[in-house]
């Protein structure tokens, strides 16, 4: 019992399953290179991101000094506490009207 071969449908098989393999390959390919531009992207636009956060903690800590804190307190016209008086309240006592 000898098992017959066709070699006319053997290669288009393999003709389509090569195909079929370029084409995956290919799309890969195309999928990878996507990946890394996105990435390239990603870093660059980290890079940007650390620099302005960076820039926005100088500008936080030249705006809190001290010289700035009390130009502000200045400009709100806010008196010097002198003498403290505190209320001294007793717990039995009891107000009604």
């Amino acid at each position: 019992m000898m098992i017959k071969i066709n070699f006319k449908w053997v290669g288009v098989l393999g003709t389509i399953a090569l195909l079929s393999l370029l084409v995956f390959y290919v799309y890969q390919i195309n999928a990878e290179t996507s990946e890394k531009f996105s990435v390239q992207d990603y870093q660059k636009r980290i890079s940007e991101i650390s620099k302005e956060n960076k820039n926005l903690e100088i500008n936080s800590a030249q705006a809190n000094s001290l010289d700035n804190i009390a130009q502000a307190i200045e400009g709100l016209e806010f008196e010097e506490a002198g003498e403290i008086h505190y209320i001294q309240v007793l717990e039995a006592q009891v107000v009604t009207r």
